[in-house]
């Protein structure tokens, strides 16, 4: 059964990976679930984090060339400082509230990517810092930062690359910013999960090669729903669960 479940996760991770680069986000969403079958919440956060920040690194290393600085330069500070802050606080909130938080965060962000596509609003440029806090503070406390991030970066940049590589870097930055918060709040404990981090590592970043080819192949809106459409019924799953947990239902 063990040897089971290892497939399922280097497998579900791989394609997961893959999916994302197109996407340009949705690896966290999707490999959570898989590493809550091994860890307790807090520590599977943490797990994806090294995973989530791994697998980016690679992509912006394969797609460096079409990164748009001056977005980045746009979501300046204030995607640190909310990563800082939700970091923080995942260390201190209780795994059943943090899980809650999990699936609130998955079902009303992708809803509000969602509701930008049918109204055509446009957020204003000067709102970049506002999309990167609530992008940093939500990766930070639950690793789910990449719906929020595209509601402000999906229009600015329309080219599928320039897109993929640009939400490379951001998710990058909020990933070397929390990790080490987990790691010193958090203890070394994820460690001994160490076997299951370098798997899950190399899935993701196989999943990159594939990736790259699904990006010049597929339409990245089609798997954008797609992911979406996973995000909310993740979500909905997680909410039960921590209901259920704190005895609401």
């Amino acid at each position: 059964m063990e040897l089971t479940l290892i497939v399922f996760s280097l497998l579900a991770t791989f394609l997961a990976a893959a999916l994302t680069v197109p996407a340009g986000f949705g690896l966290a969403t999707m490999i959570t679930p898989v590493v809550f079958l091994w860890l307790e919440p807090h520590e599977a956060v943490a797990v994806v984090a090294i995973v989530h920040g791994s697998h980016n690194a690679w992509k912006l290393k394969a797609l460096r060339e079409s990164v748009n600085y001056s977005s980045v330069r746009r979501f300046g500070w204030a995607l640190i400082a909310g990563a800082l802050i939700g970091a923080f606080l995942n260390t201190i909130v209780d795994a059943e509230p943090l899980l809650l938080l999990v699936g609130v965060a998955l079902v009303v962000l992708p809803l509000l990517s969602v509701t930008e596509r049918w109204t055509r609003f446009r957020l204003p440029e000067t709102e970049d810092r506002i999309g990167g806090f609530g992008s940093g503070f939500f990766g930070g406390l639950t690793g789910h930062q990449g719906a929020l991030r595209a509601m402000f970066l999906q229009k600015r940049l329309p080219d599928k690359a320039e897109y993929a590589a640009t939400a490379a870097l951001l998710a990058l930055v909020v990933d070397v910013t929390r990790i080490p918060v987990y790691v010193a709040l958090g203890g070394w404990q994820i460690l001994d999960a160490g076997f299951l981090i370098v798997g899950l590592v190399i899935a993701a970043i196989l999943g990159v090669q594939l990736g790259k080819i699904w990006l010049k192949r597929w339409k990245s809106k089609s798997i954008r729903h797609g992911i979406l459409i996973a995000i909310v019924a993740s979500g909905i799953l997680y909410i039960r669960e921590a209901c259920i947990a704190l005895g609401y239902l």
